[in-house]
């Protein structure tokens, strides 16, 4: 362990333009579950299963289902960055990372210090009514009951991307913009397996590869680095310096 924290130290230390792109195994040594580990949200009991529940079908069909399962499973006010947000956001500051790119909606990157994170599924942090349009952040979202509505009736939906859904356009196109001009591409707490996020990977260009995850991944094979450990563990370990 200690050879791949030396390793990963010295990928850092000579590279000036790296780009991180994270999946939920980032925000679950913060308190955040993972969707598919043991003890995820995929694994828990509900009366639909969470990926015909988090679709967009499943939305418009039956809104107060969504919303009992949304409030209990994905509104958690209580996680907080952990030492991979936190080393991010310090890389950034240093000038190193020019991106976050994640598949997290949970707004942690920005609560570290990260100021250009690029959210791929949206964040929980937004909401909008569908019919004019009006923002209600987090806090109106966690304090309402039943199916929650705007002031000029139409339902609030969060700005959340649901299976069925397609992805923002210009996050992507942003998202593969830094990835294809990364000299070091840090793949951490993410299995690749979602489509099309993980598809965004083949974009990259760079010198270095490193993959931090405690599962096998489709990309282990082609990382000069692989560290199969927590990855706030893993930044903890990591010194940050200036240009």
């Amino acid at each position: 362990m200690e050879k791949e924290i030396e390793k990963l130290q010295e990928l850092i230390d000579s590279s000036n333009r790296i780009v991180f792109f994270g999946g939920a195994g980032v925000s679950t040594e913060s308190g955040i579950p993972d969707f598919r580990s043991v003890d995820g949200l995929y694994n828990q009991q509900y009366d639909y299963p969470p990926e015909t529940i988090l679709s967009h079908s499943f939305f418009m069909r039956k809104p107060e289902e969504f919303y009992r399962f949304y409030r209990n499973k994905m509104l958690c006010d209580t996680a907080r960055p952990n030492e991979a947000h936190k080393k991010l956001a310090q890389l950034e500051q240093a000038g190193k990372l020019k991106a976050v790119v994640t598949q997290n909606i949970d707004n942690l990157h920005q609560m570290a210090g990260s100021k250009k994170v690029l959210e791929l599924h949206g964040s929980v942090y937004r909401n909008y009514c569908m019919r004019c349009g009006k923002f209600y952040d987090f806090d109106f979202m966690k304090n309402t009951e039943g199916v929650p509505h705007c002031t000029c009736g139409g339902m609030i939906k969060p700005d959340v991307v649901l299976y069925e859904e397609a992805l923002d356009q210009d996050t992507i196109s942003e998202s593969v913009q830094m990835i294809a001009q990364a000299d070091l591409l840090i793949i951490g707490g993410t299995s690749l397996v979602v489509y099309p996020a993980a598809g965004l990977i083949d974009y990259y260009r760079g010198k270095h590869l490193v993959v931090i995850n405690k599962s096998a991944t489709p990309r282990d094979r082609e990382a000069d680095l692989l560290i199969q450990q927590p990855i706030g563990y893993v930044f903890s370990q990591i010194h940050v310096k200036g240009e």
